[in-house]
């Protein structure tokens, strides 16, 4: 990749002179056109490319995307191309940071989109967001447009997750096993109740019979009961073991083996 550097502002014409660092050649720069003036590694994140027009910072991109637009130094661009170039490093920023999110624990799609959607109204949020809800490695958009913001984020979900399905990253099967597993693990849960929380992460029913067909109540009512027979005489005991999902019947019988 050739590296290029600003060599003068400061022309009679107002043009831009700038040289190759791998030879003299000098290049000139007319006003009022855009070219990319310099590529430089991140410094945060070396795998993204800072892209400069005339000689100030317009961009970055990831080195897949350098290849894929063909961005080079020398290069002219249009107003319609620096703004599908902006639009594409806004996608790899938060397909990127949306991948590591993913990556953390497994997802469903319903979090991912809901999380895609926080990620919109906190960047419109601009500088009065907390850093805890910003972007900090995202620049804030310089446009002063939210409509792009806003239009460009909400094309990017589907396109997002699209991705993240195709690549294996987000399954709702494998996040629904997991969760299932987890929430058994921690603590006494009836299906009932498990069945109600993947509902709201957007599990669909097929996938919710399918992994809770070979769990039982009867096990994590034990473990329930291990743990609040101390703190409820039967009664009370009864009253809360409803309350969590399980069924009535089976309640009363637990309830009834312990005297």
């Amino acid at each position: 990749m050739d590296i290029y550097k600003i060599k003068d502002f400061k022309t009679a014409s107002g043009e831009l002179v700038f040289d190759s660092k791998e030879n003299d050649d000098k290049k000139v720069v007319g006003r009022g056109k855009l070219i990319i003036t310099e590529l430089k590694a991140g410094v945060k994140n070396p795998e993204r490319v800072n892209v400069y027009i005339n000689g100030k910072f317009s961009f970055s991109l990831d080195i897949a995307q350098v290849v894929e637009f063909k961005i080079r130094v020398g290069a002219e661009i249009s107003e319609e191309k620096l703004s599908e170039l902006r639009s594409a490093s806004d996608f790899g920023k938060l397909y990127q940071r949306t991948l590591e999110w993913v990556l953390v624990q497994p997802r469903s799609v319903r979090e991912v989109r809901e999380y895609l959607a926080r990620k919109l109204r906190n960047s419109l949020r601009g500088p009065s967001a907390t850093n805890e809800e910003r972007w900090s490695e995202v620049p804030p958009v310089t446009t002063g447009r939210d409509e792009r913001v806003r239009g460009g984020y909400s094309e990017f979900s589907d396109e997002i997750i699209s991705r993240l399905l195709t690549k294996g990253y987000l399954n709702d099967r494998t996040f629904a096993e997991w969760y299932v597993e987890n929430r058994f693990v921690k603590k006494g849960i009836s299906k009932k109740r498990l069945k109600m929380e993947l509902m709201k992460k957007g599990i669909s029913k097929e996938i919710i019979d399918e992994v809770l067909d070979v769990r039982s109540d009867e096990e994590e009512i034990d473990k329930m009961i291990a743990k609040k027979r101390a703190k409820y005489d039967d009664e009370k005991l009864i009253q809360y073991l409803c309350r969590q999902g399980f069924s009535y019947d089976l309640v009363r019988e637990k309830v009834a083996e312990l005297n």
